[in-house]
């Protein structure tokens, strides 16, 4: 993967979501000589993997350094305290990737200036490989900009792109919390079972991998949602029994709107 000529890709930040991009850039083929990544205590692990790839390691950013890509990858609470030093790396040919939950490109402008700016939300399973990630650009990122940026997003996954900032809100409570409504599907999905009188511990294993796998299945198969539902509904059988309760007026639909509502409603308020 290319990474362009103006300067290195800066990543500030190397816990989980910042530790499971900088992997992903280095099995894609970004030259570990060409990554910077500034964080104070990176775990054993993360340190290892930047020595044996050649990467640079600095606890706060150094001076006389621009970055090309400025990927910022810290929780949204400490992003007042950590953006302020990291205004001398951005440079004319910058662009500014940040994942930060709720923080506006006007709240990034306020502490780095005007710049080539992207907000992106990537998901947890970005940790293995399979997230998907919305993004935004503002209208000073460049063509080739936004293709080195989608370049260093999609090693997690797919990426969507936006039209509007407001969208990420949306994205946010879609596929960025999304998730976690998966793993409590799970649990409600168990907790059923074992109500139905299953071992507790059966009933768990029976619904984490029949929704895993059923993940993969959708992610395998060439087929929409509602055509693999379909597949497995046999008229007046078991599954049709269930959906009917699932379906209902008052179900999983009405339940769901409401959800996303609320989600998309609170990153909107975190934003400001």
């Amino acid at each position: 993967m290319s990474v362009g000529k103006a300067g290195p890709v800066v990543l500030v930040g190397a816990g989980n979501m910042g530790g499971a991009m900088l992997a992903g850039w280095l099995k894609s083929g970004v030259p570990g000589g060409s990554i910077l990544v500034i964080d104070p205590g990176p775990s054993a692990a993360m340190q290892k993997l930047i020595a044996d790839n050649g990467a640079r390691h600095e606890v706060s950013p150094p001076a006389g350094t621009t970055a090309g890509v400025l990927f910022v990858a810290v929780k949204p609470q400490v992003m007042d305290i950590v953006l302020p030093p990291l205004k001398g790396l951005v440079g004319p040919d910058t662009v500014v990737v940040s994942v930060a939950a709720g923080k506006t490109l006007r709240n990034l402008e306020a502490h780095l200036g005007p710049a080539a700016m992207v907000r992106a939300m990537p998901n947890t399973p970005a940790m293995v490989g399979r997230g998907v990630t919305g993004a935004f650009a503002n209208d000073r990122v460049t063509k080739d900009q936004r293709e080195q940026v989608h370049g260093l997003l999609k090693v997690s996954g797919p990426v969507e792109w936006v039209d509007k900032e407001a969208d990420i809100d949306a994205v946010t409570a879609l596929s960025g919390s999304g998730p976690a409504y998966v793993f409590y599907l799970v649990e409600c999905m168990a907790e059923a079972g074992r109500k139905a009188g299953l071992q507790a511990d059966l009933a768990m294993r029976l619904a984490r991998e029949t929704v895993s796998g059923a993940g993969e299945l959708l992610h395998q198969s060439p087929d929409d949602a509602a055509r693999l539902r379909q597949n497995v509904t046999s008229p007046g059988g078991t599954t049709a029994a269930a959906l009917a309760i699932l379906m209902d007026k008052d179900g999983m639909q009405p339940l769901f709107d409401r959800a996303i509502e609320a989600a998309r409603k609170r990153a909107e308020e975190l934003a400001g």
